[in-house]
């Protein structure tokens, strides 16, 4: 969680941006994570899509803060003097947009409290969802990208910049010589298993697929490979997958049951009974449920 500005009750009437790489969702709320109403619509350009969600805001009176869980990379420190700016992003036109700033111009006298859009689902699923009671929770999302929040001791992890779960380097599955399509890094795990890569190496989109797709079963190798060195670094209690890939019907199983092949009986909280690896149980609100979250944080 990023914090600007004096805190506020749960009961109070705060605002929310969960700003996606696709969609923008829009609410107003509590910071106990209580959605009163929201607006979706596509991402365009920020200015275009910051104004609108601003506009939808302000005709919904006065707020007591504003919580804004962004796509990334996006800088989160407070202390730095680009707070809130995009960094080197494949997005059209987000690169180096300060959405820190331009919403603070547009709601002045407003705390705002920023972080990633997956360190505030981790936080959502933790505090109301798959994850609650656990201090030790990661959340990956797998859609245009793959991104990963982490909650480590109770706390949101962000580091010099914050997670960037989806490029971890993963060893190639067996007989696979696709080359990845991460504009950076090319086979890391975002090039291989993310919503483009199915695509690009299958020539369908992933929701076009059936579930008993051979595609399913190399999603799954992939996920738990980079799930494999997360519980090697920050040793999470569970993992939630989310995002539009992850809605294919049994890939969370597949993703379980080769997790507990590679972990090869190493860490304990792997196959202990309950699965390791789980959906989220706030859906798609996970994300603009944990932008009002990062208010009380």
């Amino acid at each position: 969680m990023t914090m600007m500005g004096d805190g506020g009750g749960a009961g109070s009437v705060m605002g929310a941006i969960e700003l996606g790489g696709t969609k923008t969702v829009v609410a107003i709320g509590h910071a106990d994570g209580r959605v009163l109403e929201e607006k979706r619509f596509a991402t365009g350009e920020p200015g275009a899509t910051l104004d609108e969600a601003l506009r939808w805001l302000r005709e919904r009176g006065p707020l007591e803060g504003l919580g804004v869980a962004s796509f990334g990379p996006v800088r989160v420190n407070p202390d730095a003097a680009d707070f809130g700016t995009m960094l080197s992003t494949p997005k059209d036109h987000w690169e180096g947009f300060p959405v820190g700033g331009y919403l603070k111009n547009g709601l002045p006298g407003v705390r705002l409290a920023l972080d990633t859009d997956v360190n505030a689902a981790a936080l959502a699923e933790a505090r109301l969802g798959a994850a609650a009671g656990c201090r030790d929770v990661v959340y990956i999302t797998i859609g245009t990208g793959i991104g990963g929040g982490v909650l480590s001791g109770g706390r949101l992890v962000h580091g010099l910049i914050h997670p960037e779960f989806g490029h971890l380097k993963t060893p190639p599955a067996p007989g696979d010589g696709f080359a990845g399509v991460c504009p950076f890094h090319g086979d890391c795990l975002e090039g291989m298993a993310s919503g483009p890569a199915i695509e690009a190496r299958w020539q369908k989109p992933a929701h076009a697929l059936p579930a008993d797709h051979p595609a399913w079963e190399m999603e799954a190798w992939y996920l738990a490979h980079g799930i494999l060195a997360l519980l090697a670094v920050v040793s999470p209690e569970r993992v939630i997958v989310g995002g539009g890939v992850s809605q294919t019907p049994g890939l969370h199983d597949r993703i379980n049951r080769c997790l507990s092949d590679i972990a090869a009986d190493y860490f304990p909280a792997v196959g202990a009974g309950a699965p390791f690896v789980r959906p989220p149980a706030l859906g798609q609100d996970a994300g603009i449920c944990g932008a009002l979250l990062l208010l009380d944080a």
